[in-house]
């Protein structure tokens, strides 16, 4: 890995303007080509911002990962809730972005957050330092204990046991149309919530499918809806990190565009997580 690692006991500066937010889209110059001769596909006019976001949990940098820098107080809260660095949103506490360097090419972001005093004994005990990729959920852990790959099993809801192939293709109808960013730029994941009927109520796009999924968490615990009954969906592939991620916040069922792995089946099936998968209108595999 080429980036620093964000340093576990080092005081993290704040040496940096509140975020007006760095632009989630850049724009870009390409040349349409096609094999052939003839006129190519027009080409996209911008592409998805990457930048560095330090999560910074009271003074300390725990994390530093690749992200759009969009919706990125929901992705620090719904991180610290997915992770287990904390247990509720109300152990999230004065929230704030910041960003450093603006209008130079080493721009990044900082979210810096207050967790309650037993949470933060807790995570300095972990001393996890982690590094993150938008593909990677993993650079950092220093153990294979680390991983917590074994979930507590969830509730059973009445509802997830009905859910059939019409309701859970029903907020894939629209997910693409609600990819405000993607449409532009063609090259960011979507985390979406959908209630027991099918209806998406909320749509989080970043580069990397496990800060999208956080930012859903973020922003459902912000407005004090986590809890509420209905199922995840995602236009990536369903990654053992995405499943781990959901069963944390007691996710009772899972909706992916692609395949999964077999850690992730392993995990869905260990939390008792209703799987589907392939979710590509007529058709979606559900995974026993």
């Amino acid at each position: 890995m080429t980036d620093s690692p964000a340093t576990a006991g080092d005081d993290a500066p704040r040496d940096a303007a509140p975020a007006a937010a760095l632009p989630p889209l850049v724009a870009a110059a390409a040349a349409p080509w096609r094999a052939g001769g003839g006129e190519g596909v027009p080409p996209p006019r911008a592409v998805a911002a990457e930048v560095p976001v330090a999560l910074v949990f009271n003074g300390i940098s725990h994390a530093v990962m690749m992200a759009t820098p969009q919706d990125l107080a929901e992705f620090a809260v719904g991180f610290a809730l997915s992770e287990g660095i904390v247990e509720s949103p109300a152990d999230c506490r004065d929230v704030e972005v910041l960003v450093h360097a603006e209008g130079t090419p080493d721009a990044s972001c900082a979210v810096h957050m207050e967790i309650a005093p037993r949470q933060f004994a807790r995570l300095k005990e972990r001393r996890r330092a982690l590094v993150g990729r938008t593909g990677c959920g993993v650079c950092g852990i220093d153990s294979l204990q680390a991983l917590d790959l074994h979930p507590e099993p969830l509730p059973a809801p009445a509802w997830r046991d009905r859910l059939d192939v019409e309701t859970v293709l029903r907020p894939f109808a629209t997910l693409g149309q609600r990819q405000v960013l993607n449409a532009q730029a063609g090259s960011l994941h979507a985390a979406g919530w959908a209630t027991p009927e099918g209806l998406l109520t909320d749509v989080l796009e970043d580069v990397g499918r496990h800060n999208a999924l956080d930012k859903l968490f973020g922003r459902l615990a912000l407005a004090g809806r986590l809890g509420e009954p209905g199922f995840v969906v995602m236009t990536s592939r369903t990654s053992y990190e995405l499943v781990r991620k959901c069963a944390r916040l007691g996710v009772p069922a899972f909706a992916t565009i692609s395949a999964p792995t077999s850690l992730a089946l392993q995990l869905a099936r260990e939390a008792g997580m209703h799987l589907w998968a392939m979710c590509r209108p007529p058709t979606a595999l559900r995974y026993v």
